[in-house]
């Protein structure tokens, strides 16, 4: 599988399927996920930032690189203290492919007696993991130096279908390893604030170029890997090294960051702020409901948005990328109090058009 990441950072198993599968536009792929067939059947199209909204990522990228650094050196300290002399990092693609490489080279550097070997692989929920793929790396790995990242949590959907899905593997490990957990569902965090990551504001131009993970059975055969494409046409517009290298450039190697401790108490799961908010707003579906930042950010990307929920209307400083796609996709902001997310996308029910 073609991508913009070195190979020394990751090995990708995926299928190429570039030029296989005819990118559909958010409203028509809306359609069809909510008549029957599953998102990972279809691939979006990518949304091309204009010029403010970029400014917006930049802004973002110099604002909180030094707070996804410090996350992304917790939980890799965290990582550490599990494994010995080898851990196999196996990211789930594609938000969690970054998060693999900053962790990967934070722990080459701080660790180099350690083995860090790096996979990306597909889960898709309601599908599972990629069997082809792990049957891959425990060829080549002991199944308990294996860790899997992801970038952050929203309600729990893929952690539970990770979990689901690593019963039938003896001997690997079912934590998931994230920056940030506002849904308070993993130990292995860098915080449990629902902050801004600055990856989570673009798609595949912050993503080695790849698209987000494809399943279909007339193109992904029982052997082959799940699916991906690269848009060789973005390359230009290209910035996933950029924001590798200007974490890893605010990483202070001289803090130990194995000490540092997070109170961060809400009162209340994720999980069950959602169900809260699904009650309140008479929502159908559970799954139109997208807590955090990063989901929130996603359904404005490459869905149709019925609302999105802010804890704070003049939080410019975390949700003004948010504050910016709304406006231009006209969609409403609501201020409603969470405890555990800034921000929840919430998906329009297209049976309502």
């Amino acid at each position: 599988m073609r991508s913009s990441y070195s190979e020394e950072d990751v090995t990708i198993l995926l299928k190429d399927i570039t030029g296989m599968v005819e990118p559909q536009p958010a409203e028509a792929r809306e359609k069809l996920i909510q008549s029957g067939y599953h998102y990972c059947e279809m691939l979006p199209l990518e949304y091309k930032p204009g010029e403010k909204y970029f400014a917006l990522y930049k802004e973002a990228l110099r604002n909180y690189a030094g707070i996804t650094a410090e996350a992304a050196a917790i939980v890799s300290e965290k990582i550490r203290k599990l494994y010995n002399s080898e851990i196999t990092l196996v990211s789930l693609a594609r938000a969690g492919t970054p998060v693999g490489i900053i962790i990967k080279r934070y722990l080459n550097k701080k660790y180099p007696d350690i083995k860090v070997n790096h996979y990306t692989i597909s889960i898709i929920r309601g599908k599972g993991i990629d069997k082809n793929a792990m049957a891959y790396v425990l060829q080549r790995h002991n199944p308990q130096t294996i860790c899997f990242v992801d970038g952050w949590t929203g309600k729990g959907a893929i952690l539970k279908t990770l979990r689901k899905e690593l019963e039938e593997y003896d001997g690997v490990s079912d934590k998931l390893a994230v920056l940030a957990d506002p849904a308070h569902i993993t130990d292995l965090y860098g915080t449990r604030s629902d902050f801004l990551i600055p990856s989570s504001c673009l798609n595949s131009t912050v993503s080695g170029l790849m698209s987000r993970t494809f399943l279909r059975s007339d193109i992904i055969g029982e052997n082959d890997f799940h699916g991906a494409a690269y848009y060789s046409e973005l390359e230009q517009e290209d910035l996933s090294a950029e924001f590798i290298d200007t974490v890893i450039g605010a990483i202070d190697y001289n803090i130990d960051y194995s000490c540092v401790k997070e109170e961060n108490d809400t009162g209340i799961s994720g999980y069950d702020e959602v169900l809260k908010i699904q009650k309140e707003f008479n929502i159908s579906d559970i799954n139109f409901i997208k807590p955090g930042i990063g989901e929130a950010t996603r359904v404005l990307l490459r869905r149709i948005p019925w609302k999105i929920l802010v804890n704070d209307l003049n939080d410019t400083k975390y949700l003004a990328h948010i504050f910016r796609l709304a406006e231009e996709k006209n969609i409403e902001i609501v201020e409603y109090p969470m405890k555990c997310y800034r921000a929840c996308g919430i998906i329009k029910d297209m049976a309502d058009i």
